[in-house]
């Protein structure tokens, strides 16, 4: 175990993710990054317990998950919901966007993500 507590599996499963990333998780990640102009650090694919976060806002502990064709089927439906159901004990707040959502109606995703920030919504920087 490392000193941040995160299994060395977990944190290269993280690494891998951040090379791989969806077409979805590419363009949010673009808009999330704008966040950073506002006081706002999001990190992507980031490790939390033996989870990966697609984005974290740790100083307001927030998660964004992207969620891709895969879950659907009913056993990732139960994993994702152990998942929430930890992440929320741990005080985080969960938002989930379907992926072709975040691919057909990016500012959408993004306006849902500043409201959740509790940031301004009109005039932000677009993608």
């Amino acid at each position: 175990m490392s000193p941040t507590g995160i299994n060395p599996k977990t944190r290269r499963f993280a690494q891998r993710l951040r090379r791989e990333q969806t077409k979805g998780e590419s363009a949010l990640w673009r808009a999330l990054r704008e966040l950073k102009a506002e006081g706002i650090r999001v990190r992507r694919q980031a490790p939390i317990g033996s989870y990966v976060a697609d984005f974290v806002v740790f100083s307001n502990k927030r998660v964004i998950e992207i969620d891709g064709d895969l879950h659907g089927f009913p056993a990732r439906k139960l994993h994702d919901a152990k998942r929430d159901a930890w992440l929320q004990k741990e005080g985080f707040d969960v938002l989930r966007f379907q992926a072709t959502e975040v691919e057909e109606n990016l500012e959408g995703v993004v306006t849902a993500v500043r409201l959740r920030l509790g940031l301004e919504v009109t005039g932000y920087p677009h993608p």
